[in-house]
């Protein structure tokens, strides 16, 4: 792509609702990761459905919550840069409706797991579940590392407004070997995120199984991790960005060692058995990677265009200023809100659990008191 030669000129408003978008990608990522990673693990951690069931326990009261910053970034998506979320719709149509389906079998296996008493119909439920999960995570995977790579589009000629924009490729060609990277490096990140959250929050048979797990899923990811970071970095690095300059490139590969750097450390953590490090850790290797990536698609909101001379950008994809401010106004009081109704939720689900907190006729025999996180 040849380098564009004028300034991108985004008005701080878009500047800030890009870097918000991000945020709350980021926000999903970090808590509803976990989710995904625990779900995935069921035929790993999980032997019986008791075992499977402690694992949605700890999960259970902030799932659906979670999937709340998906929503929002959406809807962020939608109102700020309405351009580029239907360009979005053109090209990844497919991956999104298997996107939507991944989150209904697994909103449909929580809700009516326990429905019967049952161990087939329960093993049913968890395999929607793990399916699911492991679609979702898979896809995404795939679709953000397109985003680094960049996805080709050209403008629509057939439309009767707007700044529409096509995407040129096909649905296969979205699974191109670095995409394919992306979306194994999603499911084995949010697999060691949720392990570690289960050896955080669990005790007894599903913690001892999580640490035992994490001592060849960690490393592995890590290798598969730092892989990802070098490729995004050398062969689609920030200087393929022209509204990027050299601090930008900095900034991307800065984040993206973190982010090796971070992973490394919260494997090391969880050998010690420091449960609480190893997740804060964790959680700050999807913080490290979500900043390369996004820093790698500002300005051109990771699309690349075919028609140089009249691009889609963070610029002309962008609502009027006017709604921009609005946005703001309502974000400013709602937000916050969300936030500490949030932190209030995960403080009330603190305690560890383990098979002593199942319904009657699940309880496990001889467990050990339950304790708090810390």
């Amino acid at each position: 792509m040849a380098p564009l030669q004028t300034a991108l000129g985004a008005s701080p408003l878009q500047i800030l609702w890009f870097c918000l978008i991000g945020l709350l990608w980021t926000g999903f990522f970090f808590l509803e990761g976990f989710d995904f990673g625990v779900a995935v693990l069921y035929p790993v951690l999980g032997r019986d459905p008791r075992q499977r069931r402690v694992m949605i326990n700890t999960i259970g009261p902030v799932w659906d919550g979670n999937e709340v910053w998906l929503l929002t970034a959406g809807g962020g998506m939608f109102a700020a840069f309405p351009g580029w979320y239907s360009t979005l719709f053109s090209a990844l149509y497919l991956p999104l409706f298997l996107i939507l389906v991944g989150l209904i079998a697994r909103g449909v296996s929580f809700e009516y797991r326990a429905k019967m008493p049952d161990d087939r119909w329960r093993n049913t439920f968890d395999v929607c579940a793990c399916a699911g999960s492991l679609i979702v995570s898979l896809v995404l995977g795939v679709g953000f590392a397109n985003f680094v790579r960049g996805l080709p589009v050209a403008p629509d000629a057939t439309a009767a407004f707007g700044n529409p924009n096509l995407f040129t490729g096909g649905f296969w060609s979205l699974f191109n070997p670095f995409g394919l990277l992306g979306g194994v490096l999603f499911v084995l990140l949010f697999c060691t995120h949720g392990a570690v959250f289960l050896a955080l929050k669990t005790y007894g048979e599903v913690r001892e199984r999580s640490m035992t797990v994490l001592k060849s899923l960690g490393p592995v990811t890590v290798a598969v991790l730092a892989v990802f970071v070098v490729v995004a970095c050398t062969v689609y690095g920030a200087g393929e960005n022209p509204y990027l300059g050299a601090p930008a490139g900095a900034l991307m590969r800065a984040a993206g060692i973190c982010s090796v750097v971070a992973l490394t450390v919260a494997v090391l953590a969880q050998r010690a058995e420091r449960n609480g490090w190893a997740f804060i850790f964790t959680g700050a290797t999807i913080v490290a990677l979500l900043v390369m990536i996004f820093t790698k698609m500002y300005g051109t909101l990771g699309l690349v265009s075919a028609d140089m001379n009249n691009p889609i950008t963070m610029v002309n994809a962008s609502s009027s200023p006017h709604t921009l401010r609005l946005m703001t106004i309502f974000a400013a009081c709602i937000v916050p809100v969300v936030l500490i109704y949030q932190i209030w939720s995960y403080w009330v689900f603190r305690k560890r659990i383990s098979r002593r907190e199942l319904p009657e006729h699940e309880i496990e025999p001889n467990e050990v008191p339950a304790t708090d996180w810390t």
